[in-house]
């Protein structure tokens, strides 16, 4: 579990295929603290560290995680968003995040507000009932509110803070970032669906 605070970057540095598994070596600051077997949010997909060697990490993605996150396009010199997971005795600064990618989003506008920044996405419809008005959602593992909500489109804004420590300055428009939906709505909203088929039963 973890909470979309992005403890730092980490560059992808070699990329290895065996079978339908791709294994990535990543640097970062946090690699040397790393254990094996631990949990570590990658652009906010939950991957197992395999091995550490000095500034280096190991970790491989299956074929279900490469269809559905943006890990298939990465390619060496990527920079990629980082966090280990939550402590229970710690603050929950930005909500509940699985480190489950539920789908990607497309990058459709990048507006530079003169001190902000609002990014524009494009995302599958049927996830529409997931995304609400203020509501939370970790996009590349970052935990923001999004805004300006149709059944296809949302909007952040961005500060300097965030713009600086993540990998949203490398982002252009048509970039595809990954998604996880609002786990309390998602839960909700599987309820609420049970329900009405017991009724219409």
């Amino acid at each position: 579990m973890f909470t979309g605070i992005i403890e730092a970057m980490g560059t992808v540095q070699e990329i290895k295929t065996q079978g339908t598994n791709k294994t990535f070596w990543i640097e970062s600051p946090l690699s040397s603290e790393l254990k094996i077997d631990q949990s570590l949010s990658h652009n906010g997909v939950c991957l197992t560290v395999e091995q550490v060697n000095r500034n280096l990490h190991q970790v491989t993605a299956v074929l279900e995680t490469l269809e559905k996150t943006d890990l298939g396009t990465w390619k060496p010199g990527n920079l990629i968003n980082l966090e280990r997971c939550m402590q229970l005795n710690g603050r929950l600064d930005g909500h509940l995040v699985q480190g489950h990618v539920d789908a990607t989003a497309r990058v459709t506008v990048i507006q530079d507000r003169n001190g902000s920044w609002e990014f524009s996405f494009q995302f599958p419809e049927q996830f529409a009932h997931l995304v609400i008005e203020k509501g939370s959602i970790s996009l590349n593992g970052i935990s923001l509110t999004v805004f300006n909500v149709d059944t296809s489109h949302f909007t952040v804004a961005i500060i300097p803070y965030t713009y600086e420590h993540t990998n949203l300055a490398r982002l252009r428009v048509h970039d595809p970032v990954n998604l996880e939906f609002d786990l309390i709505g998602k839960y909700v909203q599987r309820s609420l669906n049970l329900s009405h088929q017991q009724l219409s039963a």
